[in-house]
């Protein structure tokens, strides 16, 4: 287990996504402009927890499409590890965005034959690292076939060394909300953290209140469940006892890739205070208050610019005033 002060290395494994928006200052009568960004879930964490500065690999199956140069440039700038991603052929996934009056994203995706869900078991197998405190996956990557069932087969084996956590991240639009439920609780046999936004909670477990909802997945085997709340903060519970921490007041541009951030933020807090690389035994609610609280920060401050532009660890300003509405820099 890492010691305090000493984060320990995080690998994240998943995808990447082109997320393509509307440029409206570019689009006219004529026809619509575009412009894409990388994203994805698991890239976007990736992300935020190598600027926050814990040491981070991101195992990921890269096309070698105009998407995937933009991915790797995208990781590689914020110093994310990719020594132990795949280069293939097959083509990136896109995902069109359409933003509403108040920032929140609906998608449309293009992932059919990605490069993504193409994982084998002997590329799996490279990606060990004995080092890692951590493995963090989830999203699409976990539960599209064919590579879903070998990632889960891959997280019963990294979990003797190393703390797993699972971000479900529900797209129903591409995956029947029945196959999630069918499969969370064999993800929380092998999950020790369990991260899912309140919309998730609300497809995975309907008309079940969330203390329900938390005390489910317990029983399956995850111990400490965090649910994101959007600006009310997150609810969190460690074996079945609860705490709710709030959320910095921000001004919202946008809330893409919030999410990601605040998981990124919860594994290099838990990394820091010591807590990953077992089973996190040793973990408090007092910790899990701190951790919870500093990843609400980090998220808020991704919320505060457009896109899924996790802040660096220079940016975050411990003990300011709650009351203040939180800014940052954006070039």
């Amino acid at each position: 287990m890492a010691r305090p002060g000493s984060p320990g290395s995080v690998d994240v494994l998943g995808e990447c996504v082109a997320d393509i928006f509307e440029d409206r200052d570019r689009s006219d009568s004529g026809g619509l402009a575009l412009r894409a960004l990388a994203g994805g879930g698991p890239a976007n964490t990736a992300v935020a927890l190598a600027r926050l500065g814990t040491p981070t690999r991101f195992l990921g199956r890269l096309s070698d499409d105009a998407f995937g140069t933009l991915f790797r440039t995208r990781l590689s700038a914020s110093g994310v590890d990719l020594t132990a991603g795949v280069t293939t052929s097959e083509p990136s996934t896109l995902a069109v965005a359409d933003l509403d009056a108040t920032g929140q994203a609906a998608y449309t995706f293009y992932a059919d034959g990605a490069a993504d869900w193409q994982w084998t078991d002997r590329e799996l197998a490279a990606t060990r690292d004995e080092d890692a405190v951590c493995l963090h996956t989830g999203s699409l990557a976990l539960i599209r076939r064919p590579g879903g069932s070998r990632i889960e087969e891959h997280l019963a084996q990294v979990r003797e060394r190393a703390t797993v956590s699972i971000d479900p991240n529900v797209r129903p639009l591409l995956v029947p909300p029945s196959a999630y439920r069918e499969r969370l609780p064999h993800w929380c046999a092998v999950a020790d953290i369990l991260r899912l936004s309140e919309d998730d909670c609300a497809i995975l477990a309907p008309d079940t209140g969330l203390d329900e909802a938390c005390d489910t997945w317990h029983a399956a085997g995850a111990r400490l469940v965090v649910i994101t709340l959007g600006g009310n903060g997150a609810l969190a519970s460690l074996d079945g006892v609860r705490v709710t921490v709030t959320a910095p007041p921000v001004t919202v541009v946008d809330t893409v890739g919030a999410g990601d951030s605040f998981t990124a933020g919860l594994l290099h807090r838990l990394a820091a205070l010591g807590h990953l690389g077992g089973r996190l035994d040793t973990l408090t609610l007092d910790d899990v208050t701190d951790a919870c609280a500093f990843a609400a920060h980090v998220a808020a401050l991704t919320c505060s610019v457009p896109g899924a532009n996790p802040p660096w660890a220079d940016e975050m300003q411990p003990g300011a005033d709650a009351d203040r509405v939180l800014t940052r820099r954006t070039g």
